[in-house]
């Protein structure tokens, strides 16, 4: 189920969700709607939308909460063992994601998140996170894709960049599996298929790869562009 709060801050806005919902914090996902700063005539201002998942909805046994390569990536020390640049590339990749924030006009505190093979990620530390992740991580998304690019004129076009911040790329992960296995459980009840939300083809993938192992659901994506829509579709047993 999906509830709107307002608030001055992202946190009072939470905080007033989780009051009257009477859950703790960590047992919803927080989209964050709207969201402007205080001015010197103008108040603070955060409109969320919370994502819960009710009695009548409750996930398939299947969904055991976790998403491994989210999890696992977050809470490996030695994929973090040194956050500062360790090269000229990273080096020029941090400074390069630190002007692209100041010419948005907000500030975020960079540095390397995780490394793997042909992979790094970036942390980003703001105030205004809500922002930089923007609706559905839009925001975030776009600044991921200009970093890429950057790397590629850096001659390290085999380099993929992930940007975050807040645990926002975990928590959408572990929220986009439990829909997927919610949308399976609707589909077999109804016999029907479901059109989900559009998707960027990370987190299509990450759908079609939560389902592929259930047998009596099939998925496909549809649409045109970069944000496409999966469909969860009812096959029954064969």
């Amino acid at each position: 189920m999906t509830y709107e709060y307002e608030g001055k801050t992202e946190k009072e806005a939470i905080e007033k969700a989780a009051a009257e919902l009477g859950l703790e914090k960590d047992q919803f996902d927080v989209e964050i709607l709207e969201s402007q700063k205080k001015t010197l005539f103008k108040n603070g201002y955060v409109k969320i939308r919370v994502h819960t998942v009710d009695s009548k909805n409750q996930v398939s046994p299947e969904f055991d909460g976790k998403v491994p390569n989210a999890t696992t990536r977050a809470n490996d020390p030695s994929l973090v063992s040194n956050p500062l640049p360790q090269d000229e590339v990273e080096e020029k990749i941090i400074d390069f994601v630190k002007t692209l924030i100041e010419k948005m006009g907000y500030e975020a505190a960079v540095e390397i998140m995780f490394r793997e093979e042909k992979k790094i990620g970036i942390k980003l530390s703001s105030e205004s996170s809500s922002i930089l992740i923007g609706r559905k991580g839009k925001n975030l998304d776009a600044m991921q894709l200009i970093v890429n690019v950057y790397a590629g004129h850096l001659g390290r076009e085999d380099l993929r960049i992930i940007l975050d911040t807040e645990n926002y790329r975990i928590r959408r992960e572990e929220s986009l599996v439990r829909l997927a296995y919610v949308t399976a459980d609707k589909v077999r009840q109804k016999k029907t298929s479901i059109l989900l939300e559009p998707m960027n083809p990370f987190e299509r993938r990450l759908i079609h790869t939560t389902l592929n192992d259930i047998a009596d659901v099939e998925t496909k994506s549809e649409g045109e562009g970069l944000y496409k829509q999966v469909r969860v579709i009812y096959k029954g047993v064969r």
